[in-house]
């Protein structure tokens, strides 16, 4: 089956994809709390969480989705403590029915000042 690469403007030069898109699936890569425009990282969960899940959107609509089209999420979280107001902007962000979801708190985040990142599976838009 083909797969073919989303790309993004200003994206990160790491050595991954943005997402990839098989079939009628996307495979998004994991979000962060940075903002685009500014390139910065907030102290703030809730500031953080929007962030990842803008860019998710972001993403998403490069490759022909939206976040009604999520069916899947995985949240990485680097303090248990943070839970509670990441699910306050995951709820208010996340249209119903919401994708199903999986949390989990891990020691680190790929770079300093990251708390939270969030990958997604979702179909391509009818």
């Amino acid at each position: 089956m083909l797969r073919r690469a989303i790309t993004m403007p200003g994206a990160s030069t790491s050595p991954l994809s943005p997402a990839i898109v098989v079939g009628e699936t996307i495979y998004c890569s994991g979000q962060v709390g940075r903002d685009p425009a500014t390139g910065t990282v907030p102290a703030d969960i809730r500031a953080q969480t929007r962030h990842c899940i803008e860019n998710l959107r972001a993403v998403l609509r490069q490759a022909g989705a939206d976040l009604t089209d999520v069916a899947k999420c995985t949240v990485f979280l680097t303090r248990q403590e943070d839970f509670a107001a990441m699910n306050e902007v995951y709820a208010e962000l996340f249209p119903e029915p919401r994708p199903a979801r999986s949390t989990v708190v891990v020691a680190a985040l790929a770079r300093p000042g990251l708390v939270v990142e969030i990958e997604a599976i979702a179909s391509v838009s009818r």
